[in-house]
């Protein structure tokens, strides 16, 4: 019989897990853009940890092994910034991006008065852009960060419908 994944909130004891699956998901990013450098990839245990305590951290296990993870944090005005959506490549493609996005929205929209989402990803993140887009995310901004890369910023407004439900995860490596 099969465990079934679960997600609820981010433990102090999870951030080492956050940190290595983190690194793990980066890593098709960094080869993308030929950066070993992006922040997720050089991101330190204690800013992790800082992260735990002042924003919205949510991972998904399958018993007792994260296998996903999403943050996210809500400003004066309402804007929820979502960051560092990441999935474990073997659990990719079920879906579990989509909920975990969802999950957030949720959280942040009830418990933190989100009324807008905000997100960011690499332009040549292709699944990245896809999954944001079918989740209801449209782009807003693209900022030209070097040669190489270029940053999208999508948005979508709290209780925006979504076709997130049948959303492969496997559409989102990790977004920058």
């Amino acid at each position: 019989m099969g465990m079934s994944v679960t997600i609820g909130p981010a433990t102090e004891q999870d951030a080492e897990h956050i940190l290595k699956l983190q690194y793990l998901c980066y890593q098709s990013e960094a080869e993308l853009y030929n950066n070993y450098r992006l922040e997720p990839l050089t991101q330190s245990l204690d800013e992790l940890r800082a992260e735990l305590s002042d924003g919205c951290v949510l991972v998904a296990r399958l018993g007792d092994e994260v296998v996903g993870s999403v943050r996210g944090r809500v400003d004066e005005h309402g804007t929820a910034a979502i960051s560092k959506l990441i999935v474990h490549p073997r659990m990719q493609r079920h879906g579990l991006g989509s909920r975990l996005l969802a999950a957030l929205e949720e959280l942040l929209a009830g418990e933190r008065a989100a009324s807008r989402y905000r997100l960011f990803t690499g332009h040549r993140s292709e699944g990245n852009l896809r999954l944001y887009r079918k989740m209801g995310y449209v782009p807003v901004a693209t900022e030209q960060v070097s040669a190489a890369l270029s940053l999208v910023t999508l948005e979508k407004q709290s209780g925006a419908g979504t076709t997130g439900g049948n959303v492969a995860a496997g559409e989102l490596a990790a977004s920058a």
